[in-house]
């Protein structure tokens, strides 16, 4: 061991220039005796402690509280120290006495990007080591001069707790006294000596309530979980046969309180878990919950990756929320995002002094559209510190699955660039190999440590195989949006009703390429913004024709195969587009146009939960087969839903014009009485009531390729879905 007492540079150290303060500070044992350095600015006095007893009092070597002491023939014993100033006195644990926490392994797997747990050993950990109250301090900033943790356990000062660097560029330190709910930061001086912006810890587990940047000492959040019955059988509601309902939901809008106040997560738990569940939906999506600096990026430019929002409550109460969700038997999907994060300077960005968690070359590491920066995918750190944010939510949270933001912004190196702005790959090609690996190993985790979760991939390009397995050559994913299903849908639902018949294939196009992935059909809240307007207000026609075309638009999309998700708003045709700003506009729910949207949205998900033929086989071959998919002259489209039982059928019939088509005949395969399960015209709904009295007699005229027919009245803008047999109504009733 080196002489502490020789080479000390006492300005560098009160200058915060001082690298390793583990080789100056504390109590050494030397040849001859004992050495104690100290640093306990506002002490006048310091004496040294064995327990109680006052050892020997310790020499002023700096008027700003340096204090050093040798003494022969002493060895060295657990110490602490007793300051005394103007008639006051307290005692201080000397922080360099403690022993490291982050262990060799946990450097090994970090280094390797392996490491699972990483929340578990990087961040603030209160703890009590070795009998002392503290917290554990551990951050990963591998070019970094020198790092201290300030806070208000030490005046923020940074030269009290500057931490021990170790192998792998983790440095550490445990402090003694600092305790939870107590705000802190690292201040980092960068290679060449300069002095950041305080840095905010990547892995704290809650942050101030914005705009304040601090972390707050919270530990992993613990929660008296109620759900154990939803955590033993929730693989029956991700698997990809299962009905899955999803409501969208930004939490900062969906309704506020008095004032125009945020809802806290308790009161979301009250108030939005009931209202889905009754609703009938499987699933809520959570627009990303993670802290995020600028409330008006929605939670896509997050930078706590660990941390709920503080803007609706603690961790806790988060928690309590999907305990709350879990246990009236819903879902929760978490949308996440680890494309990209933004540039405010006490985040990531040149975490320490270097470009850490991003690329130095702007052509790799800024996203033009959207001024952030993009994660290095090709460095182990990186991928290590997103796959455990990925990991924590669905350990620490229950959480049951995440939706990945910007899949295709991580694909394709020439993303939004021009042919000048991007970087080849190895091989000269556009796909980012690096961000591919990511994914891969990703979802290839999920799967192996939470089996009964899901992940969903918001993808809008071509790229095959999104939701296929790994070792079959795709990304993994669960599922994949299907972007191009709502694209066409709103462009041929956008046109007038008379101009339908001229561009049929634009609703029919979906259905070509349907089995390619496991699909997700999402009205979400991209196509509710930025001047789109509501989805009520992209439907022509009359005020009538308006409602009657979303009508026609929700059943359509229960009809068609695939998983589905609504925009909160949508599933009472809210007017005005969605404003982050305020709440939902609730008032129109009392309304009969917009309450008759609200029932069918109710009616439309338990449909498809209980009629096995409109989910058991999404994406598979059988599950959907189109009846007659070529009738352009009158807008009409008829389907056959299929489940694994054979003798489980629906048919679905939808009419896109404003005209019914009365003794219009369709091709079924079964003979008997075919009753309507739902007719998204019925009166209840704010429809005309056009109809077939609720049933009709199939007749042995063979038609559509089928052996028997229907002759039916198709009612304006409405989809029909029949099921012959015995058949259970909206009531849990059973009929023939």
């Amino acid at each position: 061991m080196a002489d502490p007492r020789e080479g000390f540079d006492v300005q560098a150290f009160l200058q915060g220039r001082c690298g390793d303060p583990a080789a100056w500070l504390g109590l050494f044992g030397l040849p001859g005796g004992t050495f104690v350095r100290t640093f306990q600015p506002g002490a006048a006095r310091v004496e040294l402690l064995r327990g109680d007893e006052a050892v020997a009092e310790l020499r002023q070597a700096h008027p700003e509280g340096l204090f050093e002491g040798w003494f022969e023939g002493l060895h060295p014993f657990l110490h602490r120290f007793r300051c005394r100033r103007e008639g006051q006195s307290w005692l201080a644990e000397d922080a360099y006495r403690f022993s490291s926490r982050p262990g060799e392994l946990d450097r090994h797997l970090l280094g390797e990007g392996n490491h699972q747990r990483l929340y578990e050993v990087l961040g603030a950990h209160p703890a009590c080591h070795e009998g002392v109250e503290g917290c554990a301090f551990a951050v990963w900033a591998p070019n970094a001069h020198r790092v201290s943790v300030v806070g208000d356990f030490n005046h923020w000062d940074g030269r009290r707790h500057i931490l021990r660097p170790s192998p792998a560029g983790v440095w550490e330190l445990f402090v003694p006294g600092a305790r939870a709910g107590q705000l802190y930061k690292f201040e980092i001086h960068g290679a060449d000596g300069t002095l950041l912006p305080l840095k905010t810890d990547p892995f704290a587990f809650a942050l101030e309530h914005p705009p304040g940047s601090a972390a707050r000492i919270q530990g992993l959040p613990r929660h008296d979980w109620g759900d154990q019955a939803w955590m033993g059988e929730r693989w029956k509601r991700n698997r990809l046969d299962a009905p899955m309902s999803i409501y969208e939901v930004h939490l900062g809008s969906w309704m506020r309180g008095e004032g125009g106040r945020f809802l806290s997560y308790r009161e979301m738990a009250a108030r939005l878990v009931p209202y889905a569940r009754g609703l009938g939906f499987t699933h809520l999506q959570l627009l990303p919950v993670m802290e995020h600096p600028y409330y008006g990026s929605w939670g896509y430019q997050p930078l706590g990756l660990f941390a709920p929002t503080a803007r609706f409550g603690p961790p806790e109460d988060f928690a309590h929320f999907v305990d709350a969700a879990h246990q009236a038997g819903l879902g929760v999907i978490l949308d996440w995002v680890p494309a990209h994060f933004p540039e405010d300077a006490w985040g990531l960005a040149r975490f320490d002094g270097t470009c850490l968690f991003e690329h130095e070359d702007p052509r790799q590491g800024r996203h033009q559209d959207w001024g952030t920066l993009i994660y290095n995918f090709g460095r182990a750190e990186v991928r290590n510190f997103l796959l455990a944010s990925a990991l924590f939510w669905l350990d620490r949270y229950h959480v049951d699955g995440l939706r990945v933001d910007a899949v295709a912004s991580m694909l394709y190196l020439d993303y939004s660039r021009r042919h000048d702005e991007w970087i080849p790959n190895r091989f000269g090609g556009r796909e980012n190999l690096e961000a591919v690996d990511f994914l891969r190993r990703l979802n290839e985790t999920v799967y192996e440590r939470f089996p009964d979760t899901m992940t969903i991939a918001e993808e809008s390009t071509a790229w095959p195989m999104v939701s296929r397995p790994v070792h079959l050559g795709g990304l993994g994913f669960g599922f994949k949006w299907d972007m191009g299903w709502m694209h066409d849908s709103l462009r041929y639902l956008a046109r007038s009703m008379v101009h339908r018949r001229w561009h049929h294939d634009e609703i029919t196009f979906g259905m070509l390429y349907h089995r390619a992935e496991n699909f997700v059909l999402a009205l979400s809240h991209d196509e509710v913004v930025h001047g789109k307007r509501s989805l009520l207000w992209r439907m022509p026609g009359s005020r009538w024709e308006q409602f009657a075309n979303l009508r026609l638009l929700l059943a359509w999309m229960h009809l068609h195969g695939g998983k589905k998700l609504l925009f909160m708003g949508g599933e009472f045709g809210q007017d005005h587009e969605w404003d982050h700003q305020k709440g939902l506009d609730w008032h129109l729910a009392e309304y009969p146009e917009h309450a008759g949207v609200q029932r069918l949205v109710g009616d439309l998900n338990r449909l498809h939960a209980r009629e096995t033929a409109l989910h058991e086989l999404d994406g598979e071959e059988g599950g959907f087969r189109w009846l007659d998919c070529s009738d352009r002259r009158n807008a009409v489209l008829a389907v056959l839903r299929q489940g694994r039982d054979p003798e489980e059928q629906v048919v679905a019939v939808a009419n896109f014009t404003a005209q019914p088509h009365l003794e219009y005949r369709l091709g079924v395969p079964r003979p008997g009485r075919w009753r309507e399960l739902l007719n998204s015209d019925a009166e209840a709904y704010g429809g005309q009531g056009w109809g077939n009295f609720g049933a009709c007699e199939a007749e042995p005229h063979p038609f559509h390729g089928q052996p028997h027919s229907l002759r039916l009245t198709l009612p304006p803008l409405a989809v029909v879905f029949l099921k012959t047999g015995r058949v259970e109504d909206p009531s849990g009733q059973e009929g023939s």
